[in-house]
C-alpha cells in the first residue's frame, strides 16, 4: 500500500514564502514546516519585540497543528532556532505558557540572524 502526503494549507495562515507546505501529514504524524513571525494577512513582524515574534511563531504553529487535526497536546518533537542564546530564557518562559501539560522533545538551536531579520524560527512533530 502507498503511503500518502498529505499537504496542510492553512487559510488563516500567510501563504508559505516558497515551494513548501506549512504542515504535511503522513503515517500518522504532523509534520510543521519552520514558522516565522508572519501574521495571517502576511505582515512579517522583523520590527517587533522578541516576545510579539514569539507569540506569533507558537500561534502559527498551533493553527497548523489545528488544520491538520492534531494539537499542542499531541507534540512529540520542537526544534527551535534563536537568533541568539540570550533569548532563551524568554521563550522558555513564554513557550511554557504555551505548551501547558505538554512536554514533547525540544532542541533549542542559537542561530545567528535568522531570515528577514526575524528572531525566532520553530517546527515541530506531532501525532495525526
Amino acid at each position: 500500500m502507498k503511503n500518502i502526503v498529505r499537504p496542510i494549507a492553512p487559510d488563516n495562515l500567510a501563504a508559505p514564502g516558497g515551494h513548501y507546505s506549512h504542515a504535511t501529514v503522513a503515517n500518522g504524524f504532523v509534520f510543521v514546516s519552520g514558522q516565522l513571525p508572519i501574521a495571517p494577512g502576511g505582515g512579517k513582524l522583523t520590527e517587533a519585540s522578541f516576545e510579539e515574534q514569539t507569540r506569533q511563531v507558537l500561534d502559527n504553529v498551533k493553527v497548523a497543528l489545528v488544520a491538520a487535526g492534531s494539537g499542542i497536546d499531541r507534540l512529540v518533537q520542537v526544534r527551535v532556532y534563536l537568533d541568539a542564546i540570550e533569548n532563551w530564557p524568554a521563550f522558555n518562559t513564554l513557550y511554557a505558557e504555551w505548551a501547558g501539560d505538554a512536554r514533547p522533545a525540544r532542541a533549542i538551536v542559537p542561530t545567528g540572524p535568522l531570515h528577514f531579520g526575524f528572531k525566532v524560527e520553530v517546527e515541530a512533530v506531532a501525532l495525526a
